[in-house]
């Protein structure tokens, strides 16, 4: 991790031709992020598949039978520098991966790359994708409009989509003055990282610079302490050692604290006694850090990958049942009630039953389309109540948003995704 330099996760977005891939690898080799060798190796590669010109595309795709024909360069999470941030570039191939990538942890997306052609303009995933970037949490957007080339250059082609595209962010809730708009054409690199000469009209920022020019995401330390726990490590002459990464709050040694739901679902008291992160000593974490700490009080038995550690005075919260707003996303048939697949909150894996499908709402303004729907199907935004079958770790968006977001998963696929807007304390 480059010391000193703040960090964000980055999340390309938008239709799948619409040029992402290419727009990433652009970006890293025109800054410098990788070398003439890695990308010669790409160009020979896309030559021999019959798709030169293909090449940029290929230094993000780490599809897997892109790995079957032999490619092993995978970039799907690119760190890459500025001389202000350090970045890690999350590329969203297609939904899956993309809320796959959300959701786990770690890579909650500080912020948004929206790719629309502008010969295309806004498709049906465009929206779908801004959509889901604001369910998710994402707060800050740049949209960039590629292949001005397929244009012309056109200004007005530009100012077109432009328009477009601040008509959907107005329905979704983003704020059209707080976002930068960038031309580009990344195939042949006008506008990505070097400034272009064929956009005289355009006076703006370069990709590069519109990237730069992101916030560093707030950390939230006045949230009370959430610290999910992913791995539980026993280690000689230490004892048990949770590994974990803050979410919210901040953790000192001599903290009193409680590990949630705990094995009897009773909650596992203990007080911190060493934090560790990339082998120092730390007296206080925050959210961001990945720690692996010790507990006077935690036993081997006692805790577990899912369970989320507190301050005993503000324990994470357990519920019995949720509401929670959903998008269905990749359902092989519809939703109904009954239907009890995994839900992936934080670090946790739980089964848990939908039990009322409340309504269905506009995904863009809120408002109620239908109530008490028999079910849901591809694309529909809802309320539903749902009833955890163990208990379950998880807080309101309006509290804890951190600790709110989720993926619903089906047979290896994510079927939605949303937030926890209330819920029933146990």
């Amino acid at each position: 991790m480059a010391k000193g330099k703040p960090h964000i996760n980055l999340v390309f977005i938008g239709h799948v031709d619409h040029g992402k891939s290419t727009t990433v690898g652009r970006l890293l080799f025109d800054s410098g992020n990788i070398d003439e060798q890695t990308l010669r190796k790409l160009k020979d590669k896309a030559q021999q598949l019959g798709k030169a010109g293909f090449e940029f595309a290929f230094v993000m795709d780490n599809l897997k039978e892109e790995q079957e024909r032999g490619l092993t360069i995978d970039l799907a999470h690119k760190k890459f520098e500025t001389d202000k941030y350090y970045f890690t570039i999350i590329d969203a191939p297609g939904h899956k991966d993309f809320i796959k990538n959300m959701i786990t942890g770690t890579s909650q997306a500080d912020a948004a790359v929206l790719v629309v052609a502008a010969n295309d303009g806004v498709m049906a995933q465009t929206k779908e994708h801004v959509f889901l970037a604001r369910t998710l949490g994402v707060q800050q957007l740049i949209i960039a409009i590629n292949k001005m080339d397929m244009k012309a250059y056109d200004e007005a082609a530009y100012n077109k989509v432009k328009e477009d595209v601040t008509k959907l962010l107005k329905t979704v809730g983003y704020k059209p003055e707080e976002v930068l708009f960038v031309p580009e054409a990344a195939l042949v690199g006008e506008n990505v990282v070097k400034k272009t000469e064929k956009m005289p009209w355009y006076k703006g920022p370069t990709l590069l610079e519109a990237i730069n020019q992101l916030k560093e995401p707030e950390k939230p330390v006045d949230l009370p302490l959430r610290l999910p726990i992913q791995d539980v490590y026993n280690i000689t002459g230490i004892g048990v050692v949770p590994v974990g990464r803050v979410e919210t709050g901040k953790i000192k040694v001599g903290d009193k604290v409680i590990a949630v739901p705990g094995r009897e679902g009773k909650g596992v008291p203990g007080e911190v006694k060493s934090i560790e992160m990339h082998h120092e000593q730390l007296q206080e974490a925050i959210p961001g850090d990945n720690i692996g700490f010790n507990v006077r009080g935690f036993g081997k038995k006692d805790i577990t990958r899912g369970d989320v550690v507190g301050h005993q005075d503000n324990p994470p919260t357990v519920a019995t049942e949720f509401t929670a707003q959903i998008i269905v996303l990749n359902h092989p048939t519809v939703m109904t009630t009954g239907y009890t697949p995994v839900f992936h909150i934080h670090t946790a894996q739980v089964a848990c039953q939908i039990t009322e499908l409340t309504k269905k709402i506009n995904p863009a303004t809120g408002e109620t389309i239908q109530e008490k729907p028999d079910f849901l199907k591809n694309g529909d935004a809802a309320i539903i109540k749902v009833k955890p079958v163990q208990p379950l770790v998880i807080e309101k968006q309006k509290d804890i948003p951190q600790l709110a977001r989720f993926a619903v998963r089906d047979s290896g696929q994510t079927v939605a995704a949303g937030m926890c807007i209330d819920l029933v304390k146990k």
